[in-house]
C-alpha cells in the first residue's frame, strides 16, 4: 500500500514543507478578508484561513516524488503505473477524508479506451517524376490511424491545402470547392499568419486572433476538417515555432502505442491515416513535385491561395495491434453545505497520466512527467485536502478530478464531458491544473484565455490581494487554451480558469521566467527528462494554490456562477445548456 510520507515536525508547524506561512501572511489576511464578504451570515460555510494555512510545498514535493519516480513507469493509461497511480491518488483522497465522487459509490469513473500499436518497420513511399522518396520512420515522418481497426494504409495521390482551414467568420477557405475525398492532403501547423495591414509588420488582430493561435491553428483541428472533407490521410507539416515545440515531442510522442476512446463507431469517421512529416522532408517532398514549398508558405498567408497538386504519390500500410482497456478518472468529492445549491459544482481538474514508457534518450526509457503533469495532480491533492480544513464546506459541492489519457488527446476530459458524473448545467466552473511553479515565487500569475469569462475579475482581486498581477498568456502563438482538460468543459459551456506560472519571478532579471519556459520545452517536454531538478523551489506553487483555492472558494459561495463575455465561442453553447436545464 502506497502512502503519504510523513513531514517532519519542523514542516508541520511551519505548514509549507519548510517556507514559513509568515512569508505569506499578508496575502493570507487580504484573500481571507476578500473572501469573508461571501460568507457574512452566521451559518456561513468556514473562513479559509485554516485551509490557506495547511498548504504544504513539503506535502506537494512528497507526491510529485512518487508520482514520478521509477515505479510509476511513467504513468501510462493501461499500465502497472496507471493501477499505482489511481490507487495512490484515491488513497490520498480517502486518507484525507474525501468523500467517493462517482455518484456510485466509488472513486473512479471508467473510460473505455482502445490501445493501437503499430508493428514496427512503418514504411512510406512517395513517387512522382520518375522520382521516389522513402522519408524514415518516426527520424523523419511518423504516421498512424485512430481507427480501431488491425490493418490501415492509404494509397492516393497529395494535395497541398494550405493551412487546412475553412473559416467562414474570416472569410477563408483553403480548399476552394477542391475535391480532397480519396486524396491524401498536406498542411502547414498553426493559423494562417495574416499581417495586419496597418503594420506590416505585426499579425492582423482581428484574423485567426492575431498573434494567438485560434483552434484552426491546433492539429486537432487539422485532421477533424480532413476526416470532414472526406480525405483518406493528413500530413501535417511540423516546424518548432508554429507547433510550440520541437520535433522530438512529436516522434516520440506518436511513433508508438496511442489510444482512442472506445466508441460504437471504431473511429471509422476519422480519416484512414493521419501523420506529420519533418521540415526537411516536405521541403524533399514538394521539390519532387516541382514545388517549392517556402513559396507555398508564403501563398497559403492570402485568401486567394488555391489548393495546389503536388503530382506525388502516397502509399502506406499500417498493421496494429489492439488492445481494449478501461483506463479510470479519479474523482473525489466534498457536499456542499447549502441545502439548494450543493446540487452545483465547482470542479478542480488535473490529468495524472503521462507517456509510460516509450523510447530511450539518453538510456532512459521511463517518461517521467514531473512536472508534466505530477505537479499538478500533486496539487490536485493539496487543494483537496486544504478544503477538507473547512470545518463547514462551501455552499456549492466540490469535485475534485484526475484524469486519464490527457496526452493522447484530451481524452479522460473528454470521456467526462460526453458522459458527466454531474450535470455541466449545474457546473459553475472548472479550474484546471497543468504544471505547476515549480521556480519560486513569481510577482505575476498568467491567465491562459484571459477576457473570456467573469472569472477574470475573481482571478485579478485575488491576486492583488496577494501582491501579484494578473499576465495574458505570453506565448499566445502556442494555443495553450486549446491544449489541456478545461477546455473539454469550456466546449460543453462551463467557464473555465487555465491558469499557468507567471513569468516574473521575485528575486529575478527580467526575462528569466520565460528563458527557463523556453528551456524546458527544449530540453524536457514530453521527454524522459522531465524530473525534479535541483533547483526546484516549490514556494511560488504553494502561494499558486492558495490563489488557485480561492478561486474556487469564491465561485462555490458567489451568488452569481461566472458567465461568458459576450462574443466569446463558448456563450451560446453555456446559454442554450442553461436553458435545456430550466425545462
Amino acid at each position: 500500500m502506497i502512502r503519504r510520507k510523513i513531514l517532519s515536525s519542523e514542516n508541520r508547524r511551519s505548514g509549507i514543507g519548510g517556507h514559513s506561512v509568515l512569508k505569506f501572511a499578508p496575502a493570507i489576511f487580504c484573500a481571507c478578508m476578500l473572501a469573508l464578504a461571501v460568507v457574512s451570515c452566521s451559518n456561513a460555510p468556514s473562513a479559509p484561513d485554516a485551509a490557506l494555512s495547511s498548504l504544504s510545498a513539503g506535502r506537494l514535493m512528497d507526491n510529485i516524488k512518487a508520482l514520478s519516480s521509477d515505479q510509476f513507469e511513467g504513468r501510462g493509461p493501461g499500465s502497472n503505473g496507471e493501477n499505482l497511480t489511481i490507487k495512490y491518488m484515491e488513497d490520498q483522497f480517502r486518507a484525507d477524508g474525501l468523500e467517493p465522487g462517482n455518484p456510485d459509490g466509488t472513486f473512479l469513473q471508467n473510460v473505455p479506451l482502445v490501445s493501437i500499436t503499430p508493428q514496427p518497420g512503418v514504411k512510406i513511399s512517395l513517387t512522382g517524376h520518375g522520382q521516389t522518396l522513402s522519408p524514415t520512420f518516426p527520424k523523419d515522418f511518423v504516421a498512424w490511424t485512430k481507427r480501431v481497426v488491425d490493418k490501415s494504409s492509404i494509397d492516393a495521390d497529395m494535395i497541398f491545402v494550405g493551412y487546412g482551414v475553412q473559416a467562414p467568420e474570416f472569410n477563408w477557405d483553403d480548399f476552394k470547392g477542391v475535391d480532397v475525398k480519396g486524396k491524401v492532403i498536406v498542411v502547414l501547423i498553426n493559423d494562417p499568419p495574416v499581417p495586419d495591414p496597418n503594420d506590416l509588420t505585426k499579425l492582423d488582430p482581428k484574423t485567426f486572433g492575431g498573434n494567438a493561435m485560434t483552434y484552426y491553428g491546433r492539429w486537432t483541428y487539422k485532421y477533424e476538417k480532413a476526416a470532414e472533407m472526406g480525405a483518406a490521410g493528413c500530413f501535417i507539416i511540423h516546424d518548432t515555432a508554429g507547433a510550440g515545440y520541437p520535433w522530438e515531442v512529436v516522434q516520440n510522442g506518436r511513433s508508438g502505442e496511442q489510444f482512442t476512446l472506445n466508441t460504437p463507431d471504431k473511429a471509422m469517421n476519422r480519416a484512414a491515416i493521419e501523420g506529420w512529416f519533418t521540415g526537411d522532408t516536405a521541403t524533399k517532398l514538394f521539390k519532387m513535385g516541382g514545388q517549392d514549398l517556402a513559396a507555398l508558405r508564403k501563398a497559403a498567408v492570402s485568401r486567394d491561395f488555391h489548393p495546389v497538386a503536388l503530382n506525388v504519390h502516397a502509399k502506406l500500410d499500417l498493421t496494429n495491434t489492439l488492445r481494449t482497456l478501461d483506463s479510470h478518472n479519479v474523482v473525489a468529492k466534498i457536499t456542499g453545505s447549502d441545502p439548494t445549491l450543493k446540487d452545483e459544482y465547482v470542479i478542480y481538474s488535473a490529468h495524472w497520466d503521462h507517456f509510460g514508457i516509450g523510447p530511450a534518450v539518453n538510456g532512459d526509457k521511463i517518461y517521467h512527467g514531473a512536472k508534466d503533469n505530477a505537479a499538478g495532480s500533486s496539487a490536485l491533492l493539496e487543494i483537496a485536502r486544504a478544503y477538507k480544513q473547512l470545518k463547514t464546506p462551501p455552499k456549492r459541492t466540490m469535485v475534485f478530478l484526475s484524469v486519464t489519457a490527457e496526452e493522447q488527446g484530451l481524452l479522460g476530459s473528454q470521456y467526462y464531458g460526453e458522459h458527466p458524473l454531474y450535470p455541466l448545467a449545474k457546473t459553475a466552473a472548472n479550474i484546471n491544473m497543468d504544471g505547476m511553479d515549480v521556480l519560486g515565487r513569481t510577482k505575476d500569475i498568467v491567465m491562459i484565455g484571459r477576457g473570456a469569462s467573469t472569472l477574470d475579475q475573481i482571478v485579478d482581486d485575488l491576486a492583488k490581494n496577494q501582491g501579484r498581477t494578473v499576465k495574458p498568456d505570453p506565448e499566445p502563438e502556442k494555443g495553450l487554451y486549446y491544449r489541456s482538460d478545461h477546455f473539454n468543459f469550456a466546449k460543453h459551456g462551463v467557464p473555465a480558469f487555465d491558469p499557468d506560472e507567471g513569468v516574473d519571478y521575485v528575486g529575478k532579471p527580467d526575462g528569466w521566467g520565460l528563458q527557463m519556459r523556453d528551456k524546458y520545452t527544449s530540453e524536457d517536454y514530453h521527454k524522459p527528462s522531465d524530473v525534479i531538478k535541483p533547483y526546484w523551489d516549490l514556494s511560488g506553487a504553494v502561494e499558486d494554490c492558495q490563489l488557485f483555492f480561492l478561486v474556487g472558494y469564491q465561485v462555490a459561495n458567489a451568488a452569481q456562477t461566472p458567465q461568458w463575455n459576450p462574443g466569446t465561442e463558448f456563450k451560446a453553447i453555456r446559454d442554450a445548456s442553461l436553458k435545456d436545464s430550466q425545462k
